[in-house]
């Protein structure tokens, strides 16, 4: 409470000046000016008391001067009326006071002013780098998760088993690891304030596997006081303000679970850049409260406990990427030249980024960058944002030029099931053998999963649809190998020696590339050479014998690294 205290008072500044002002310049009326306006502030005290109270604004330089101005614009003439101070209307302009409110009417305009063009700073506060390529996949990635409204209608539908499930509403669903296992949580909520009057505290959380599309969802019953949706000072929002009213929250606080199943509610806070209400991101904090007791600690963002995955708010990462991509070199030209401008797309689960996790288990927050000019579809690069520590990479590489955006991959498989009106979702670019591709979630008009779909980011008519994670990125990486343009695949893959006699040729061909496709005697790897790399190998028939160096994949394919074929290279 001790913040919302505190913003109220600092709402009379100007008021207290006015009044110092007037009671000089009325000596002999002072005392009732004095007393007038003690009992002025202690009726508009209150009222700003109950304002503060109910919309928390922070204790930055641009809400104390509108607060301020709007207590001494009500207040002032109200106080020189009753206490029946001297105010020549003919000179007001001239005056003291007159001058005041002129100084505080410059200062909000330069503070908005400054606001504008603070945008460099921000962008300036980012802890950025780019490079060329993620890391290719290897054989045990399993990279999508189930989609947030897949796992939202299947906890949705297990809310019968929450005590009292008239009281309750499901709350923000967050994706983070669990004793190894990477699942959404959510919490239940208040539906309104009478079911918080009554009931007083929640009753516990869900949980459900994030890459299990068979899993069904499990109640923890973990009873919570404080809550986003409790009233009064059992609020998160609140409890957070009263200790930190000179910071500013990121969007809705979440829960996170920690090794022992209990529950806490995290809430992303940073402190602006000077004299602005935008973010400093060398300045962000992670509040952590206990649902509980309502015991608050904060920490930085990189020092958060290690249960906390998302000591960065999605809220906060969607407007880092929006000053990444389009403040690059300043205000000016995001509206002008736009030279180097990116804008990110909002294909995002939430808002507009995806959270995805690495192989360490860490959590980044996906998002791909488009052009700003319209009517361009395709993608200029992705950026991850950690989620613990804010920072941002950018992935432009030579194989990002000219792919499709996540849009574009959405409408692929869109178009791919129109009778069945089956969309897609979470569409997140990954690096599939070498091969830029968009690993997309089908979901049907109520949320339910259908399909998973992988397509070939920079060929709109290479996709793939499966039933399961691995069954459909093991036939994408197939198809991938059988691919003419695409035989490079198997980045990441040491090359062995492997001879046979071939049993099987098949010659492919595209404007671009020649391939060559046998088999051996005995085998069923499919093995991929192309021509330009091994001329003579067009010259490939059964019954050959090669000698070859090759990279072997476990979803029996080869691509051919050198060959040579008794009788042709002798």
């Amino acid at each position: 409470m001790t913040g919302i205290f505190l913003t109220a008072l600092l709402s009379f500044i100007l008021f207290l000046l006015l009044t110092i002002i007037a009671a000089i310049q009325n000596k002999t009326k002072s005392k009732g000016i004095l007393q007038g306006s003690f009992g002025l502030f202690i009726i508009g005290y209150i009222i700003v008391l109950i304002i503060t109270y109910v919309w928390m604004p922070a204790i930055t330089v641009p809400n104390m001067l509108l607060m301020n101005a709007l207590v001494a614009i009500i207040l002032g003439p109200a106080m020189y009326i009753g206490s029946g101070a001297v105010f020549d209307k003919k000179t007001a302009y001239k005056s003291t006071p007159a001058i005041v409110f002129f100084i505080t009417a410059l200062a909000i305009v330069a503070v908005f002013v400054v606001g504008i063009f603070s945008v460099n700073q921000t962008y300036d506060s980012i802890s950025k780098q780019e490079e060329g390529e993620a890391k290719p996949l290897n054989e045990e990635n399993t990279p999508i998760s189930v989609a947030p409204e897949s796992a939202r209608n299947k906890v949705q539908k297990s809310m019968s088993v929450v005590p009292n499930t008239q009281f309750y509403d499901l709350g923000k669903l967050q994706v983070q690891e669990i004793n190894g296992e990477i699942s959404y949580v959510a919490p239940v909520e208040f539906t309104s304030f009478w079911r918080y009057f009554r009931g007083k505290e929640t009753e516990g959380y869900f949980t459900i596997p994030a890459t299990n599309i068979n899993a069904q969802p499990e109640f923890i019953e973990s009873k919570m006081r404080y809550t986003n949706t409790s009233y009064f000072h059992h609020n998160i929002q609140r409890k957070v303000y009263g200790s930190f009213p000179n910071y500013i929250q990121s969007g809705e606080a979440q829960i996170e679970v920690d090794d022992e199943g209990k529950p806490w509610y995290v809430q992303t806070i940073y402190k602006p850049i000077p004299l602005t209400n935008r973010p400093d991101l060398d300045e962000v904090k992670v509040a952590v409260v206990d649902p509980v007791t309502g015991e608050l600690e904060a920490f930085d963002a990189k020092e958060a406990p290690d249960f906390i995955e998302g000591s960065i708010s999605s809220e906060l990462a969607t407007d880092e990427n929006e000053y990444f991509g389009k403040y690059v070199h300043g205000l000016l030209n995001s509206i002008f030249g736009k030279k180097d401008v990116k804008i990110p797309n909002e294909s995002g689960t939430e808002n507009s980024v995806t959270p995805i996790f690495g192989e360490q288990g860490e959590m980044y927050y996906f998002t791909d960058m488009a052009s700003p000019k319209e009517n361009i579809d395709s993608a200029l690069g992705y950026t991850l944002i950690d989620a613990r520590t804010g920072e941002l990479t950018y992935y432009n590489g030579a194989q990002n030029n000219g792919i499709m955006d996540s849009k574009g991959a959405r409408q692929i498989v869109n178009k791919q099931f129109p009778e069945k009106n089956w969309t897609g979702s979470m569409p997140v670019l990954y690096n599939v053998d070498g091969s830029p591709t968009w690993i997309v979630n089908v979901l049907d008009p109520n949320g339910l999963f259908k399909r998973y779909a992988y397509i070939k980011a920079n060929d709109s008519d290479f996709a793939v649809f499966g039933e399961t994670a691995k069954e459909t990125l093991n036939a994408y990486r197939l198809q991938l190998a059988q691919d003419p343009s695409n035989v490079e695949g198997s980045e990441g893959v040491e090359a062995t020696a492997k001879n046979g006699v071939v049993n099987r040729v098949l010659v492919t061909s595209t404007e671009s590339r020649q391939a060559v496709q046998f088999l051996l005697k005995g085998e069923t790897t499919i093995y991929t050479v192309t021509v330009s790399q091994e001329p003579l190998s067009i010259f490939l028939r059964e019954g050959d014998n090669v000698q070859m160096q090759v990279k072997t994949r476990e979803n029996g394919t080869a691509t051919v690294e050198e060959m040579v074929i008794e009788g042709l290279n002798d």
